[in-house]
C-alpha cells in the first residue's frame, strides 16, 4: 500500500465526495509520538483491504487543510489522528497510541 499525499481543500472535497473507504493520517513532522504512531500503523497496514485509498496529510505543511478536516467532518484536531471516511462520513476518528490498523479493517469488515 501507499500514501496520497494530501496537500489541497480540491482533493479534501474529493476524499468527502468519493463513494467507498478513505483514510487520512494526519500527522505533526515535528512529534516523535506521530512518527512512532504512523511508523506502527505502517507495519500493520497489510489488514486493511487493498481498495482503501489512505491520504497522507503533513499537518504542518498543510495547516489550512487539516483545519478544515476538522471543521469538514466534525472532528477535534489532534495530531497524530486518523480518520476513517465512508461515503463521505467520518466512521472511525483515532489519536495518538489508539491509531490501529487492525481497528480500521474491523470496521471495514462489519
Amino acid at each position: 500500500m501507499t500514501w496520497v499525499n494530501l496537500t489541497s481543500i480540491d482533493q479534501l472535497n474529493e476524499v468527502k465526495a468519493a463513494s467507498g473507504y478513505s483514510l487520512i493520517f494526519k500527522h505533526s513532522t515535528r512529534c516523535s509520538i506521530s512518527m512512532m504512531a504512523k511508523r506502527n500503523f505502517e507495519f500493520s497496514w497489510d489488514v486493511i483491504p487493498e481498495n482503501t485509498k489512505l491520504y497522507f496529510l503533513d499537518l504542518i505543511s498543510y495547516r489550512d487543510v487539516s483545519n478544515e478536516i476538522a471543521s469538514l467532518f466534525q472532528v477535534a484536531h489532534q495530531s497524530p489522528q486518523i480518520l476513517l471516511i465512508k461515503d463521505g462520513d467520518c466512521v472511525l476518528e483515532a489519536s495518538h497510541s489508539d491509531i490501529s490498523a487492525e481497528e480500521v479493517a474491523e470496521v471495514i469488515a462489519a
